[in-house]
C-alpha cells in the first residue's frame, strides 16, 4: 500500500479500465475478502474527463444491458431484487425477501420521486456555488448488516464555470464487474443533473478506498486487455437533449416496464419512442428479443444515433447473455 493515493485519469472509459487494470495487475496487494482473493490499491482516484465516454466499445466489456437495466431499476426508485435481477442475476444473492435492503433508488429518489437528487437539483438551482449538493448513500444503519452494503458513500455535484462535476466517494469498487455500471450510472446522474439546471457537463472524478480485482476475474481482465477498443470520436453516447429530463425518462421507465414484463415470445417492440431516450428503450428491447435475432437488424435500423448499433446487434451474437 502506497502512502499517497494513485491518480489515474483519461478521456474514455476504456483508457481509463485499461490504466486500472494495468496498475492493480503491476502493483495490487493480496487481500483475502469474504468473496475470495484478489488485489487491492488503496485509496484510488479516477478521473473521466469526458462522461459522456461512458461504456465500453470493447467485446468483453460492453456491459451496456446491465448497466442501463440497473440505472433504470434506479431510476424506479425500487429495491425490488426481481425487477434488477432481470438484468443483473448476481444480486439475488444479497437479497433479503425479495428486497435489497442497500439499494440506491430508494434513497435516491425516495417514495414518490420525493427523494435527494431533486433536493441537490434545487440547491443547484437556488445556490450555484453551493458545496451541499450532496448524495448520502450509505447510511450509519448499514454498519450493522452483512448482506447488500452499499458500495457508495457519496455524491457530490458542483455546479463551476457554468459545468456540474461529479465528485462520487466509493468505500469499495470490484474494478472488473462494479466499475463500468458505477461510472455508468452516476455519470448519467451527473448529466441528469446539468440538464435539470440547464448547464454543461463537467468532468467525473470517481475516489475510491479499495479498489480491487478478484483472482476468479484475472483470465477475463486478461482477454479484455488483449482486444482492441475504439478510439474517442467513437465513443461518446450522444448529449442528451437540453431542457428538463424528467418528463422523458417517466416515457422510457414505463417502456423498461412493458419490454421486461411482457412474455418474450410475445414482445413486438411496438410504440417506442423516438430520440435519444427512445434509443435507450430500444437497447433493452433488442436484448428482450435476443432469441429472436430476426427482430434485431429493423431495430438496429430505427436507432436515432448509429452508436447503439453494436450493442443491438451484438446480441445476435451473445444470445442470452446480459451484458
Amino acid at each position: 500500500m502506497g502512502e499517497v493515493s494513485t491518480t489515474l485519469e483519461a478521456n474514455t472509459f476504456d483508457d481509463l479500465l485499461h490504466l486500472v487494470f494495468d496498475r492493480l495487475i503491476a502493483a495490487g496487494q493480496r487481500i483475502n475478502p469474504s468473496r475470495g482473493p484478489a488485489l487491492e490499491e488503496t485509496a484510488v482516484l479516477l478521473r473521466l474527463t469526458d462522461p459522456r465516454s461512458r461504456l465500453s466499445r470493447s467485446a468483453g466489456r460492453s456491459t451496456v444491458v446491465s448497466a442501463l437495466g440497473e440505472l433504470c431499476w434506479y431510476l424506479h426508485g425500487s429495491d425490488d431484487v426481481a425487477h434488477v435481477a432481470y438484468y443483473v442475476p448476481q444480486y439475488r444473492r444479497e437479497a433479503i425477501d425479495g428486497r435489497l435492503p442497500g439499494a440506491y433508488g430508494p434513497r435516491l429518489f425516495g417514495p414518490g420521486g420525493n427523494g435527494q437528487l431533486g433536493r441537490v437539483i434545487e440547491i443547484l438551482k437556488q445556490k450555484p456555488d453551493s458545496r451541499q449538493a450532496v448524495v448520502q448513500l450509505f447510511d450509519a444503519d448499514d454498519l450493522s448488516r452483512t448482506k447488500d452494503v452499499p458500495c457508495t458513500c457519496t455524491l457530490q455535484f458542483l455546479l463551476r464555470d457554468g459545468r456540474v462535476e461529479l465528485i462520487v466517494h466509493m468505500r469499495s469498487n470490484d474494478a472488473f464487474l462494479g466499475l463500468p455500471h458505477d461510472l455508468f450510472a452516476f455519470t448519467m446522474f451527473q448529466e441528469l443533473v446539468a440538464r435539470s439546471i440547464g448547464a454543461e457537463l463537467g468532468a467525473y472524478t470517481h475516489f475510491v478506498g479499495s479498489l480491487h480485482l478478484y483472482d476468479d476475474r484475472r483470465a477475463e481482465v486478461d482477454a479484455y486487455l488483449s482486444e482492441g477498443w475504439f478510439a474517442q470520436g467513437t465513443a461518446v453516447m450522444p448529449p442528451m437533449p437540453d431542457g428538463d429530463p424528467w418528463a422523458a425518462v417517466g416515457v422510457m421507465l414505463e417502456a423498461e416496464q412493458r419490454i421486461r414484463l411482457a412474455p418474450a415470445e410475445e414482445y413486438e417492440a411496438e410504440g417506442l419512442a423516438e430520440g435519444y431516450w427512445g434509443d435507450l428503450a430500444k437497447v433493452l428491447a433488442a436484448f428482450r428479443l435476443r432469441r429472436r435475432p430476426e427482430r434485431l437488424p429493423a431495430i438496429a435500423a430505427s436507432l436515432a444515433s448509429p452508436f447503439y448499433g453494436i450493442y443491438v446487434t451484438d446480441r445476435i451474437h451473445k444470445g442470452g447473455a446480459a451484458s
